[in-house]
């Protein structure tokens, strides 16, 4: 398949004319081979290119090959595309464009992925330029389990326009299932963008984007996942822990699939048969009744509420049916929401059929998990490091979705739906001398395991530095043995260990950090690489504020210059987090 050459950044040109050129030579190859002879010296060229900068904001990689795909088919409409990562972009760049769309995640708690922090948070400040000149368009992805959905989109769409610029199309928040919505919303934001005859071309024409989006890949993906068998599932944890942490094992073989370290997995849960049975007889129903699924066929609603549909967060839709006021005519009712069995038990005089009830409810979507295991460590096989969630709120049990399914319903040889989810912006450095920095506290650990079993089945010389962390020592010192073993041996150049409970005052990863300020910083200092995984909405902007805390410290450096230390680690690559 022919990809189209981008010019590169150092190269001697304005991003203008990077754009024109980009697109000239894109327009040539989607054409096919040229023969000169046919074609003659004076054949017209296309004149109708527009520049079009195409800014992608992404933790995984799911946005910049979006961008890559958008910049594709811009260039079948008369658009000279370039796809510029958010980190390497600037506000005083941006006002210097004419049409820019911006796609990007949301990290964390409505946060920006990392690579777009600098960008959002310069567009944001007091001294932003003015953007009178730019037309614009953005495509947030997300997911509706989270609160701040597409905040990251739904920031940057209103900053640019406060600023000035010229929204041409309506913005689009994309959750899980995201081809549709993308391929109407560039569709929508080309024909915005382009001249009088590109619009009607892109309306006009029977696209193909969609399926292009989401033509399967060969073998097993989300689409069609494998059926992996469990081969175990263990705690990890001691007896007398406050926490259920499970080293989970599926074999692989015969699926075709292979990882690399710093990807995930990805795992169709089952909701658990007690909830399933009590929101049977909240809804009066016996479960036989016939039901459509997502997949578009019929089966049981028992069964459509244990492996098709989402019986956690409601849907806006749902919450708003079980208000609306009686056929009485009486007011609505509040309901507290946390779960859709709290909403049918807070309102059970309202009964809908099977049929329209499932309509409101949201697919059962696939969780994600940081693999922890080398693929030439364990050939075959693929490992997890899973903690239970089980908590109580407003006088009921409640229960993790997929990490209750693995831990108790789930026992070897259990076949479980499992494709592997690439994750390009968290892997190892390409140089194997280059140092690493780990910093993974919990179940953070997990892709750091992984790391350190890759580099050593390669033999890989550079050294690596594990800080981990969690409750006791006693307890919950997850993998100790292989740690210990590693750090005997020396692979494991640097062990440090945070154990909150174990006195009085609570000691965190992150001042394991700041005892270690000096080495820390020689290293980075000597090429080393900085990874971070684990709870986004505390312990990574500890550990990332601690990060600047040692830069100025040990460097010797302002505020604002070890911001732009960080910034620079991150363009590099060298910053990179797997958080959640």
């Amino acid at each position: 398949m022919q990809t189209v050459p981008v010019i590169p950044e150092s190269a001697p040109f304005t991003l203008e004319q990077r754009a024109w050129l980009n697109g000239f030579v894109a327009g040539l190859l989607s054409r096919g081979p040229v023969n000169p002879v046919a074609a003659g010296a004076t054949a017209p060229v296309r004149e109708t290119l527009r520049p079009l900068t195409i800014l992608f904001g992404s933790q995984t990689g799911s946005s910049e090959s979006l961008a890559k795909l958008a910049a594709k088919e811009a260039g079948k409409h008369g658009f000279a595309a370039i796809v510029m990562d958010m980190v390497k972009f600037s506000p005083a760049k941006l006002a210097q464009e004419k049409n820019v769309l911006i796609i990007t995640s949301t990290y964390g708690d409505g946060d920006p992925p990392d690579n777009a922090k600098a960008l959002h948070a310069a567009l944001h400040a007091p001294d932003a330029p003015r953007l009178t000149g730019l037309r614009y368009s953005v495509c947030g992805l997300g997911d509706t389990n989270y609160i701040q959905f597409c905040q990251c989109g739904k920031n940057f769409d209103a900053q640019l326009e406060r600023l000035g610029a010229t929204r041409a199309s309506a913005r689009v928040d994309c959750d899980l299932d995201y081809e549709a919505k993308f391929a109407t919303w560039l569709k929508a934001a080309l024909a915005a963008l382009g001249t009088t005859e590109a619009t009607a071309e892109i309306q006009s024409e029977t696209s193909n984007l969609k399926s292009e989006i989401s033509a399967p890949a060969a073998g097993h993906t989300r689409k069609n996942p494998f059926l992996a068998p469990l081969l175990c599932s263990r705690v990890l944890n001691a007896t007398g822990s406050a926490k259920e942490v499970r080293h989970v094992e599926f074999s692989l073989e015969g699926s075709g699939l292979v990882y690399e370290t710093g990807d995930a997995l990805g795992v169709f849960p089952q909701n658990g048969p007690e909830l399933v049975a009590e929101l049977l007889t909240a809804l009066g129903c016996d479960g036989e009744e016939a039901v459509p699924v997502p997949n578009g066929s019929t089966t049981s609603l028992r069964h459509a509420l244990t492996a098709h549909y989402d019986l956690g967060k409601p849907s806006p839709e749902l919450v708003s049916r079980f208000a609306a006021p009686t056929s009485g005519g009486g007011a609505a009712t509040a309901i507290v929401v946390l779960h859709l069995i709290d909403v049918v038990l807070a309102r059970p005089e309202t009964r809908l059929a099977p049929v329209d009830f499932v309509r409101l409810l949201r697919p059962l979507q696939p969780r994600l998990y940081s693999i922890s295991s080398s693929l030439r460590a364990h050939p075959g096989q693929v490992h997890l490091t899973v903690g239970a969630v089980r908590y109580e709120a407003h006088g009921r049990a409640r229960h993790g979705v997929c990490s209750t399914f693995l831990a108790d319903r789930c026992t070897p040889g259990t076949p479980v739906p499992v494709y592997v989810h690439s994750n390009k912006a968290f892997k190892l450095p390409v140089d194997p001398a280059a140092p690493i920095i780990m910093v993974g506290p919990g179940t953070g650990i997990a892709p750091f395991r992984a790391f350190l079993q890759e580099r050593r089945a390669l033999g890989a010389k550079g050294k690596n530095w594990l800080c981990f962390g969690d409750q006791r020592e006693s307890t919950d010192f997850l993998y100790r043995d292989e740690l210990l073993s590693w750090q005997r041996n020396g692979h494991l150049a640097q062990l440090d260990l945070a154990w909150s409970r174990d006195q009085a005052g609570k000691i965190y990863v992150q001042h394991r950090m700041i005892e270690q300020a000096a080495e820390l910083y020689s290293w980075l200092e000597a090429g080393a690489y900085f990874y971070v995984c684990g709870d986004a909405s505390r312990m990574a902007k500890d550990v990332d504020a601690a990060l600047h805390k040692i830069i100025e410290r040990a460097g010797g450096k302002s505020a604002a210059q070890a911001a732009d230390y960080v910034q620079s680690l991150q363009a590099a690559k060298r910053y990179a987090r797997d958080v959640y």
